[in-house]
């Protein structure tokens, strides 16, 4: 009779923990290809009973099997095909749910949460629910256009880009395309994004992008269009004063110092319209640097060449003197020696001088008429002809 009761208080307290422990889960769910989806299984933990096992199982087109495996050794995954695409969290108490990644068209299938616990008795408490997972392609939204941080009114010279943003099943395409004339679109580039690292004003206009996938079914979306504004640099420095207003306007080539001033004043006073008055003063016009070096170096070539001929003309003040030999054409003589310098340019006569160890015989023109017969030593000195 004792043994009944217990048996009967255990069988009781078995249905009264069985009761507590439901897994709670939706019998079918959608998934979209290349996107993640979870296939909720959660249960409400109960004092006394532990987790032992919890199994993940599928049954598809391609067969079934066990996906997922987690015990007191770890998480185990093994069906090959779902390695690195499915995980289940650790650390939050009863949430058993599956998460599968980059969903397949060979994912649809039936999918079974199994979840084992023990108790104190270490009787084991077993629960399971079924889900039905359907893999679907979604095709592409309407695209939205995002400008970047500066937004859509921008200086000449900035860089700035617009995104095409759309959802659905990947890979969705985008292109982008600017509004012309008559109703008509000229087609710019493909991508999500279109740059300019350089804005000029022509790219001033209406931009949109349209985007489209596989699940779409050749349909495309067309995104509302976005008015770009590129707008000039200043041409002009203004510079205000009271009520005189100063500009000026570059003029050529040249410096700040050389532009012509344009001057607006206006008479200040009760119900004057006031009066303008234009001045244009052009002040010098400045050199440029290569003109410059040009002129500099003109001037050291003709000085160059001034010195160079003050050398040339210059006589030297100190003649060298040679020994020299006198011959005599009348007589065969002792010849007698002097001192010459220099000949005097107005006398004809032919030298032959010897340096050094030789004599320097000079012969004298036959058809001078002051030439002697004998041989005379002399020293002649010849100066410079004035």
């Amino acid at each position: 009779m004792g043994m009944v009761l217990q048996a009967a208080m255990l069988l009781s307290s078995l249905l009264h923990c069985s009761a507590f422990l439901e897994l709670s889960g939706p019998t079918e769910i959608k998934g979209v290809w290349k996107e993640s989806v979870t296939l909720p299984c959660a249960y409400v933990p109960v004092e006394g009973l532990v987790q032992q096992t919890l199994t993940w199982t599928v049954v598809h087109e391609k067969g079934s099997g066990t996906i997922f495996w987690r015990d007191s050794s770890g998480d185990h995954v093994l069906l090959s095909e779902y390695r690195n695409r499915v995980s289940i969290p650790k650390d939050a108490p009863g949430n058993v749910s599956l998460l599968i990644m980059s969903l397949e068209m060979s994912d649809r299938g039936t999918y079974t949460c199994h979840v084992t616990w023990r108790d104190s008795n270490n009787s084991l408490i077993a629960k399971e629910i079924d889900t039905n997972l359907e893999v679907v392609k979604v095709a592409a939204t309407k695209p939205i256009i995002r400008a970047g941080e500066a937004g859509l009114t921008l200086p000449a010279g900035a860089s700035t880009s617009l995104t095409c943003e759309a959802s659905g099943s990947p890979p969705i395409s985008c292109r982008w395309f600017r509004s012309a004339p008559a109703g008509t679109a000229a087609f710019l580039s493909s991508g999500a994004e279109l740059a300019w690292p350089s804005l000029r004003p022509s790219d001033s206009g209406t931009y949109f992008c349209e985007a489209e996938n596989r699940a779409g079914a050749g349909a495309v979306q067309r995104s509302d269009a976005v008015q770009l504004t590129v707008t000039e640099k200043n041409q002009t420095e203004l510079v205000s004063r009271g009520t005189s207003t100063v500009s000026w306007t570059p003029w050529g080539p040249t410096t700040a110092a050389d532009l012509p001033i344009t001057a607006t004043t206006s008479d200040s006073g009760m119900g004057n319209p006031g009066k303008n008055e234009t001045i244009h003063d052009y002040q010098r016009t400045g050199l440029s640097l290569y003109l410059v070096i040009l002129i500099a170096v003109v001037c050291g070539a003709v000085v160059f060449l001034v010195i160079s001929l003050i050398l040339c003309i210059r006589k030297p003040k100190d003649a060298q003197v040679y020994d020299v030999k006198f011959h005599n054409s009348r007589a065969a003589a002792p010849s007698s020696t002097g001192l010459y310098e220099e000949p005097i340019p107005s006398t004809e006569n032919n030298y032959v001088m010897e340096f050094g160890e030789n004599k320097v015989s000079e012969e004298v023109n036959k058809n001078a008429s002051d030439c002697v017969a004998k041989p005379q030593e002399s020293e002649y000195e010849v100066g410079e002809a004035s």
